[in-house]
Formats: C-alpha cells, sequence, structure tokens
C-alpha cells in the first residue's frame, strides 16, 4: 500500500503508468524479465481474486495491469489499484505479489493520514517515508515507531538484508 499526496499525485501517476509498462514479465531463466510468476496457484488465486474485486468495486479501481494467466505459469501482471476508501481491503491486507494499492489524500491531512496508516493493518513487514520536508520525516518516524519491522527513510520498502539487519 501506498499513501499518496494528492499535489502529487498527477505526476506520479503519469510516470507510475508509464514504468510499469516497460517491465517486462516471463520466466526467470529470462534476466531481461523484471516480473516473475507468483509462488504458487494458492497466491495466484488470492491475488486474481483481489484484483476482480477492485475491478467490481465502488471503492477502488485498478488504473493499471490488472491481467493475469495461469496457463503456463502463476503470472500477475503488475498492477495498481487507486483506493477511495482509505480501509479498502487491499490497504489493510500485505499481498506478497505486484500489486499495489494507492490511496491518494489531501496535502493537508499528512498528520491524519500517518494516524491512518498505524492504524489500517496491525502490522508490516517494512514501511517508508519519502519526503524532503524533515518535519514530515520527524512526525512520521516518532508516530510510526511499531507499525513495521523494518521502516525506511526516503527509500524503498523492500530489499531488506536478512541478518544484517535487526527484525522484530
Amino acid at each position: 500500500r501506498a499513501y499518496i499526496p494528492n499535489n502529487i499525485w498527477p505526476k506520479l501517476r503519469e510516470l507510475l503508468v508509464a514504468d510499469l509498462k516497460t517491465m517486462q514479465m516471463g520466466g526467470t531463466e529470462d534476466f531481461s524479465n523484471f516480473v516473475n510468476a507468483v509462488i504458487d496457484e494458492k497466491s495466484f488465486d488470492k491475488l486474481a481474486r483481489y484484483i476482480d474485486e477492485a475491478k467490481n468495486s465502488t471503492d477502488a479501481a485498478v488504473i493499471v495491469g490488472g491481467n493475469y494467466d495461469k496457463s503456463k505459469g502463476y503470472f500477475i501482471e503488475p498492477t495498481i489499484i487507486l483506493a477511495s476508501n482509505p480501509k479498502y481491503v487491499t490497504m489493510c491486507e500485505e499481498l506478497f505479489g505486484p500489486v499495489l494499492t494507492l490511496y491518494v489524500y489531501d496535502e493537508k491531512d499528512f498528520e491524519e493520514t500517518v494516524r491512518l496508516v498505524d492504524s489500517t493493518s496491525i502490522y508490516a513487514l517494512t514501511g517508508s517515508i519519502i519526503s524532503n520536508d524533515r518535519y514530515a520525516i520527524e512526525y512520521a518516524t516518532k508516530h510510526l515507531t511499531n507499525a513495521a519491522g523494518n521502516f525506511y527513510i526516503n527509500d524503498k520498502p523492500t530489499g531488506a538484508v536478512v541478518g544484517q539487519q535487526p527484525f522484530g
């Protein structure tokens, strides 16, 4: 999940959609593929169900991607869901696949959104804040102390190195 302030959303949307269109999907034996199959059919079916629900929801919309195929592997196209409801199911559940749900908030509601981040799910494996506003970074760091196992500042929330970073 990601929370995006509305003042940067139009440009970010443009960049996200363009970036996803460049990502090749296929088997792991071809290193030019950026996205490969999900781990098993159970995971595939779960992700496909969430995508289908978003396509039919009044609280969310698939804005890019949304296709999937298990005829030759369990392939889920990189998908972005835009949620109008900050408590939409894919804002609360960790999906473990190439599906990202975004919620666009009013830029004036940063502190309220941080509280929302902390209360939407019980716990996250990782989290991050990306900002060039020192106040926002300090505020999020203080108020999201126990929201995730690893918390990054101005870095992606993926790629933790087991055995080199503390967990728990």
